[in-house]
């Protein structure tokens, strides 16, 4: 295979898989009766923190737009999971802020999370082609946090 065919080879392999297990995952937990992956996911983000978010830095954490966040920001916050919060340097600004019943909710299904992870993801990888992946998906996430590239 040519580097160009071995290029798109990795792509389309880190897609497909991403989409399967990621689906996967997602059924299970529906099935399960827990809270939705995409809150679980914003939960997490907000929970590695200690005074919250902003709209935008939660998006590019999750990898959602800004939009699509807000609108998840407002369903966990009609559940009392999060709690929004001024910003005391940027009056427009908001905060989301998780909540006693957020980490709650992220506690109760961690360990659900982590097994499907381990069944629909890590069990079909040695450890050293894990190990490959952090490290290969590692640099491009750096190449892509460092400064803006010329023309860009």
């Amino acid at each position: 295979m040519s580097s160009g065919s071995n290029s798109v080879a990795a792509w389309r392999a880190l897609l497909v898989a991403h989409n399967r297990a990621l689906t996967a995952i997602e059924t299970d937990l529906r099935a399960a009766g827990t809270i939705p992956l995409t809150w679980y996911d914003v939960l997490l983000e907000l929970n590695a923190v200690n005074d919250g978010l902003r709209m935008q830095e939660l998006g590019e954490r999750v990898v959602l737009s800004r939009t699509r966040v807000s609108r998840l920001v407002d369903e966990l916050e009609a559940e009392g999971l999060v709690r929004r919060s001024p910003d005391p340097a940027d009056g427009r600004a908001r905060y989301a802020v998780i909540t006693a019943s957020g980490i709650g909710a992220l506690k109760e299904t961690a360990p659900l999370y982590l097994a499907k992870i381990e069944e629909h993801f890590t069990r079909h990888l040695t450890t050293t082609e894990q190990r490959a992946i952090v490290s290969g998906l590692s640099k491009v996430v750096a190449a892509h946090d460092g400064p803006p590239r010329q023309g860009q």
